[in-house]
């Protein structure tokens, strides 16, 4: 199966032991001002360079003050999200977290990466599978005049409704969705008709680069972000394949490294670009490296957990509806208890057993961020799809297996087909992909109701999704072995949380 690391989660009731963590970030303007705590006169600087977040309390003055006791303490400011009270910092002081964190004005404070920063190598990342030249061929012919010539090859489309909701409207030029990503490759001639520059940016580093074409994946880089931007905004043009929201424009926001690790100082400036450059709606495949969960125990992470939750509280008080993955580990996110044993993924990772209640996956466990699952040509759960009661909001073709999950024809293949950068088109399967069809149905209702606020868009995104009752026994692969056990009743539960996401209501008035 073709994706990026596990992808993943959110619940609309915080858990107690979160409150904390989601209400830092907007503290009254000029409170807390206090001068920092006392600071080393003299600090080491001859560890591994590394890359930290700290969260202030109060408002810029208290910011000043911790300005300040970061540069005492060995630390070099990159950037300051003043907006949200985070600010980015780079030192080589091996005992900066600790030092910092006891700081008056600071929150919370950690390091966004287990590894030394160094000039990054590209890696494989694993094939998609290509669109055959007989396959497009095939479909070509098969194409109806109201189609584009690839179209006849997405089984998605119908499965949410997306061709008959084109017959009546194929969205609004006035709506963007943000691929917060890998990078888009908007001179796809696919892509490149519904592509808004003016929301584009690479935040690879913490720090927004608007140099033209920053936000493309480089040579070598992933083209996972290409392939997501075109199952929300590819143009009908009546060449290649379609969006699910092919009116709508699509930026491109690149906060992934080369090697295809996502650190939260890019998550941040990603989500904090979006408030400010008239994103509606944001797209989230992907989970902040190096922890797949956040314990609010462990101060490093809790401090990243902390950063990505004022940013999306930022972007959706400027009205943006952040949509996220569920993640591909086939895990119950509802569960007392998870094993994780790919964390940190950036060194040497280590099993541990984590409550999910008080360890985020962020951005997807981060209170109003919309969660998708995935679901395959029968519209079941996908093999791979993370799940879970109260966690998963609504569902969306992820693609699966073919042998597991086969499409009706003339559909051949059972993942989701796309556009891949250079002018290609591939399958990849993931609920990288299911989130997107998603983020396109949020695009669609935005387009129909403009003046709809994030809460009205997810609201009708939940009410208007098809109620999908639980598939148990699951046994996915026939090999007579329950795979996972779904929890709730048919208009809520833990594989399709409301129900399919559905193009078609989503452009009725």
């Amino acid at each position: 199966m073709a994706h990026l690391r596990s992808r993943r989660r959110r619940a609309l009731v915080m858990p107690v032991g979160l409150a904390l963590i989601a209400s830092l970030g907007f503290l009254p303007a000029g409170s807390a001002s206090a001068a920092p705590a006392d600071v080393p006169a003299a600090v080491s600087a001859d560890g591994p360079k590394l890359s930290y977040v700290v969260n202030t309390k109060g408002g810029h003055s208290t910011a000043k003050s911790v300005k300040k006791a970061i540069a005492e303490a060995g630390g070099t400011v990159v950037i300051a999200y003043d907006q949200i009270g985070v600010i980015v910092v780079h030192s080589q002081n091996p005992d900066f977290g600790k030092t910092i964190r006891k700081v008056r004005g600071v929150a919370s404070a950690g390091a966004t990466r287990t590894q030394p920063m160094a000039a990054q190598t590209t890696t494989d990342i694993k094939a998609e599978q290509p669109l055959s030249a007989k396959e497009a061929k095939a479909a070509t012919a098969k194409a109806s005049d109201d189609q584009d010539a690839l179209e006849p090859l997405q089984w998605d489309l119908p499965a949410i409704k997306a061709d008959q909701a084109h017959k009546k409207s194929l969205g609004s030029s006035k709506v963007t969705v943000g691929v917060i990503d890998t990078g888009v490759d908007d001179t796809h001639p696919d892509l490149a008709p519904n592509f808004d520059r003016g929301a584009s940016v690479s935040c690879v580093g913490g720090t927004p680069d608007t140099a033209d074409g920053a936000w493309r994946p480089g040579p070598g880089e992933s083209d996972h972000g290409t392939h997501v931007a075109g199952t929300i905004a590819a143009a009908k043009n009546g060449t290649g394949v379609t969006g699910v929201a092919p009116g709508v424009k699509v930026s491109g926001i690149k906060v992934s490294q080369p090697d295809g690790f996502f650190y939260t100082e890019a998550v941040v400036c990603g989500f904090v670009w979006a408030a400010e450059h008239g994103v509606d709606v944001t797209n989230n495949s992907y989970y902040t490296d190096p922890w797949l969960f956040n314990c609010e125990d462990d101060p490093d992470q809790k401090a990243l957990a902390d950063a990505v939750t004022r940013a999306t509280r930022y972007a959706e008080g400027k009205g943006v509806v952040n949509v996220a993955a569920a993640g591909n580990s086939d895990m119950d996110l509802a569960a007392d208890e998870l094993t994780d044993g790919s964390s940190p993924n950036d060194t040497t990772p280590g099993e541990r057993v984590i409550d999910p209640d008080k360890c985020l996956d962020i951005p997807s466990q981060v209170p109003g961020v919309v969660t998708v699952s995935a679901t395959g040509a029968k519209n079941l759960k996908a093999s791979y799809s993370n799940y879970g009661l109260g966690v998963v909001d609504v569902a969306a073709p992820g693609g699966d297996r073919t042998a597991y999950q086969t499409p009706e024809a003339p559909a051949v293949n059972g993942l989701i087909l796309s556009t891949l950068p250079g002018g290609g088109f591939g399958y990849k399967g993931g609920t990288s992909m299911a989130s997107p069809h998603a983020a396109g149905v949020a695009a669609l209702i935005k387009s129909t109701h403009p003046y709809a606020s994030p809460w009205l868009v997810k609201t009708l995104l939940n009410v208007q999704a098809d109620a999908t009752s639980c598939t148990n026994p699951y046994d996915i692969d026939g090999d007579g072995t329950v795979d996972a056990v779904c929890e709730g009743g048919k208009n809520k539960n833990g594989f399709y949380g409301a129900g399919t996401v559905d193009a078609l209501d989503a452009v009725r008035r």
